[in-house]
This record gives C-alpha cells, structure tokens and sequence, in this order.
C-alpha cells in the first residue's frame, strides 16, 4: 500500500523505519510538527521523525496544524492508500479522515480503551498497572475511540519509567503496526468497535504535574516520579531551587535513633545514602540534577550542597 506517516518524537522512529524496510509498503509521504528550537542556541532542529524521512529522500511536510492551507492538496497529491499515526502530536481534522482509501491506523500506547488520552504510558505507571501494551484502530472524530485492528501487551516492571517502558512499547508496537497494514492490505483484517466499559483517560502532562509530592504514601510518589522520567522530569525544591530527581527506592531502615521516621520531604543524610521522608516511610534517592548542572549520585549532591539531617525538600 502507498502510505502516508503521520509522527514526531524518537518513539515513532521504529515503526516508520519497519514500514520503510518493509517489501509490501510504500511510504509516499511524512507529516511532523514543526522543528523546534534546541540548545542553548535555540537552533531549529527537525524531529526523529522527520530527519529519518529526509534520511530516506521521503517527502516532508511540517505544518503547525493540518487544518492549514495546503496541507489537504499536498496530501491529496501523495494518493495514499492508507495513513500511518505513531505520537503525531495533533489531531486528524474531520475532511481528512476519509482521504486514504483505508483511512488512518493509529498506534495507541495502551489497550484501549484504558487510558485514552496523550501520556497512556505515564498514566499507566502513576496508576499502579501491572499491565499495559499498544492498539492499533482506524481513527474517528472522537478520541482514540475507533475501532481496534490488534492489540499486544506488556507488562510493567516494579522499576520502569516512563522511558523504559515506551522503549519496549516503540518497538513492538513498530510490529503490530506493520501487521495490521499487512492486514488492512489483504482484506484479512476487519476493525472491532470498543468496549464501553473500562474506559479511563490519561491527559497531557506538563511539568506542574511532576512536582513531587512528599506527602503522600511511599510507593505513590515512586510510581509517580518514575511515570515522569525521563519527561517532563520529576521534581522537587529546596531553598526554592529546583531539583530534578530520578527514580526512588522505598526503604524501611532509615529511622532515627528512636525509631521514627523522617516527615514528609525531610532528609537523612548519611555517608553514601539520602533518604527522603514520605506519608509512609523514607524513599531513598538514586540521582539528582540541581539547577545548571548534570545529573549526580545522590550522596555527591549532599556533600557538594554539604545537606544535612532534618533538611526539607518541598
């Protein structure tokens, strides 16, 4: 089939680089976001997506919304078969959804119909699943509520972030998205409408929602911080510095000399270790990265910033 790829971020690359290895596919053209500004110098930079197209010699359209002039006859001039969408990072106006001749696949980061919604895989880690995994389904005007074609699942480890997790989904996700087209292609596949129940939604998360919360129970704020790492990056303040913080250990040895644990936010320092108080008992830091510098053992970060006992992040 002649396809027309529809992505942005490095989680999009595997699967538009299956279907440009594939033997049954054509990729005839590629829609991304616009290029970015990066760097201290805030240069352009182009997407994952897009500098692998160009990579590829595949013609590149980058327009702010698909609504915008042109973008219909550019697409109409590609004759696609069938439209591709992995993380786009917009939304298929109503008069382009019927323009391939077997509308648009999107590859969704969740089984629907859990977790509709832009951040399925933050969502998921933050809500305690041990189970998620990617669906493909022909879009509609509503959201991510068409039809499925195929769906894998994965399970969620005790230590996955967010990145971690959309690593693995990337990939085999690239794989149902490349046999549902094979599908599509030989009439073998015909979507199934969704479930109503078990729906749930999983929003945009910005970085006002990884702001860690000290307060509630241990194992809430580790599922939280590892649900935004790498992004946006879970994060604290101390003295009204900001402070990224990595992923956390829920520990239970790290009570003072009468036996009680550290308040929320509160730390403990000792020689190689700094612990953090919580609702429910101490987490223990692994890395943090304090305003300006890279990312460090925690431990380092409590000598350079020479913290002590009794200290609190907020």
């Amino acid at each position: 089939m002649r396809v027309v790829f529809a992505g942005t971020p490095e989680v999009a690359v595997s699967s538009l680089q299956l279907l440009l290895d594939s033997a049954r596919h054509e990729v005839v053209g590629v829609v991304s976001r616009p290029d970015a500004a990066s760097g201290r110098g805030r240069s352009l930079v182009r997407s994952p997506v897009a500098a692998l197209a160009d990579e590829h010699q595949i013609d590149v359209i980058t327009p702010r919304r698909l609504t915008d002039p042109g973008v219909l006859d550019r697409l109409r001039s590609w004759r696609p078969d069938c439209g591709a969408v992995v993380a786009y990072g917009g939304l298929v106006p109503p008069g382009l959804l019927d323009l391939p001749t077997h509308g648009w696949v999107n590859l969704h980061f969740s089984v629907l119909p859990a977790w509709r919604g832009a951040a399925p895989v933050q969502h998921a880690i933050a809500g305690g699943d041990e189970i998620t995994g990617a669906t493909t389904f022909r879009l509609e005007e509503g959201l991510d509520t068409g039809p499925v074609y195929g769906v894998i699942t994965e399970t969620i480890t005790a230590t996955d972030t967010s990145g971690d997790l959309l690593g693995r989904l990337s990939e085999s996700g690239a794989h149902l998205l490349l046999s549902t087209l094979d599908g599509i292609e030989s009439g073998e596949l015909t979507p199934v409408a969704q479930s109503g129940a078990g729906v749930s939604h999983a929003p945009k998360v910005d970085v006002d929602d990884a702001r860690i919360r000290w307060e509630l129970p241990a194992h809430i704020v580790d599922r939280r911080i590892r649900a935004h790492t790498p992004a946006p990056g879970a994060w604290t303040t101390l003295d009204d510095a900001r402070i990224k913080v990595g992923p956390v250990t829920p520990v239970t040895d790290a009570v003072d000399e009468d036996g009680v644990n550290p308040a929320p936010g509160e730390l403990r320092v000792a020689k190689r270790t700094v612990d953090v108080g919580t609702a429910t008992g101490p987490v223990r830091l692994s890395w943090v990265q304090p305003p300006g510098k890279k990312a460090m053992p925690a431990a380092d970060w409590a000598r350079g910033a020479r913290l002590t006992d009794g200290m609190v992040v907020r």
